[in-house]
């Protein structure tokens, strides 16, 4: 093999974002090969200890058919006790409206106030196979290594 081939990064993607609000932020990438595009707060936000809260983007998307996104946690937030508690949310292909990210505050003190412009998020595009289910008996499922173990089974191997 000659020493001329090009490596082929995944094929690009346009996704479609508009701004409801002149104050909202586009999301932006914290690197040039970084997963997920960086989803900033509208607004000013209180989220109280253990209560989930709704945070404006002031933001909606496009995703394209065949793709969902997927509203991921920030890892420096969650380091400080501000969590997302659904862990990841979707976001549908025919989903128009505006984009929230739900917090919920577990760290010190009675509350995390959340500033307009802060980072909240990462959003991720993601593909999404088309699925058909079909329902067949138990023992058409094939069997594995790990068969029917449930929670916690899969260090015993």
């Amino acid at each position: 093999m000659s020493g001329t081939s090009k490596e082929l990064g995944p094929p690009s993607l346009e996704v479609k974002l508009a701004r409801m609000d002149d104050g909202a932020r586009m999301p932006t990438k914290g690197s040039q090969h970084a997963a997920g595009w960086d989803l900033y707060a509208l607004e000013n936000t209180t989220v109280h200890f253990r209560s989930s809260t709704k945070l404006r983007t002031g933001i909606r998307v496009a995703i394209p058919i065949g793709f969902e996104g997927q509203v991921r946690a920030r890892s420096s937030l969650g380091s400080k006790g501000l969590i997302l508690p659904h862990s990841i949310g979707t976001i549908d292909s025919d989903y128009r409206g505006e984009l929230f990210v739900l917090m919920t505050w577990i760290g010190e003190g009675d509350f995390y106030e959340v500033k307009a412009g802060e980072r909240i998020a990462q959003l991720v595009i993601a593909p999404i196979p088309e699925v058909t289910i079909c329902e067949v008996g138990p023992h058409e499922l094939g069997e594995t290594e790990r068969g029917d173990g449930g929670f916690g089974s899969t260090g015993r191997f």
